[in-house]
């Protein structure tokens, strides 16, 4: 499982990579236009620390230490709340007058599947970390 959910987590991180030239790309020269309901720091902090805890999940995958599995699911809740809301204003303002250009141009397909295999992910490594306390 602790593989599964390596292959999971950098699936999503692949997906996230693809997404983030469009937004760098239309989002950014955009920002003084103040047309984003996205607050800058919720954009950077997903990433952040999506990729911090996928480095403990790697520690974790080679060490076979506990605290790195709950380490990497610490920082998975976090980068998982934040890509929640991310979600949610997506789906809420997509279309709207006040949607940023960048988030208009973010393929429907790529999103779903970031979303839905980061859930996965975040169940998979919760379950592991799990397991891996009570072994």
């Amino acid at each position: 499982m602790r593989i599964t959910a390596l292959v999971l987590w950098v699936t999503t991180a692949c997906v996230g990579l693809y997404l983030l030239p469009i937004w760098l790309s239309r989002g950014v020269r955009q920002r003084a236009a103040k047309l984003s309901r996205y607050p800058l720091i919720l954009i950077a902090l997903h990433p952040v620390f999506a990729v911090t805890g996928l480095g403990f999940w790697v520690t974790y995958v080679l060490t076979a230490r506990v605290r790195f599995a709950w380490m990497a699911f610490g920082m998975l809740w976090g980068s998982a709340l934040l890509g929640f809301a991310l979600l949610t204003r997506w789906l809420t303002a997509r279309g709207g007058r006040h949607v940023w250009r960048a988030e208009r141009h973010f393929p429907r397909n790529a999103v779903v599947l970031h979303a839905v295999v980061g859930v996965a992910t975040f169940v998979l490594v919760l379950i592991t970390a799990t397991i891996a306390s009570h072994s």
